[in-house]
């Protein structure tokens, strides 16, 4: 006989998993701790995925100073540039084409306006 941490029962040890095991099988599989263990996905990031990340950083600390280097010449329009092609690994990897997008039309529409204002 063992002693269930959660519940804190005495059961049988064919009620537990395996020998080491502190959970008894009905308390482990309770539909809320289910539930809850689904929402939470623990796993590392690849090397792909990583890389993606910090560029993704990388890029979105250009996009959030251009605004303010636009006054001084072509320089925040560069910057835009810059951190939309930057962005794009980061969310494409992530699957979150919706943003992919948005940093296309980013870029495009800078290059466009350094094309013809340049």
């Amino acid at each position: 006989m063992r002693t269930c941490n959660i519940c804190g029962r005495p059961k049988k040890d064919s009620k537990f998993k395996h020998i080491n095991k502190k959970t008894c099988k009905r308390c482990e599989f309770r539909w809320k701790r289910s539930f809850l263990r689904l929402l939470v996905h623990d796993r590392r990031l690849s090397a792909k995925e990583r890389i993606a990340n910090r560029l993704g950083y990388f890029g979105t600390a250009f996009i959030m100073i251009s605004p303010y280097l636009l006054p001084y010449g072509n320089i925040g329009a560069i910057t835009y540039v810059i951190g939309g092609i930057v962005c794009i690994p980061q969310v494409w990897v992530a699957k979150q084409w919706n943003l992919v997008l948005v940093n296309l039309n980013v870029t495009i529409g800078y290059l466009i306006y350094l094309l013809y204002n340049g």
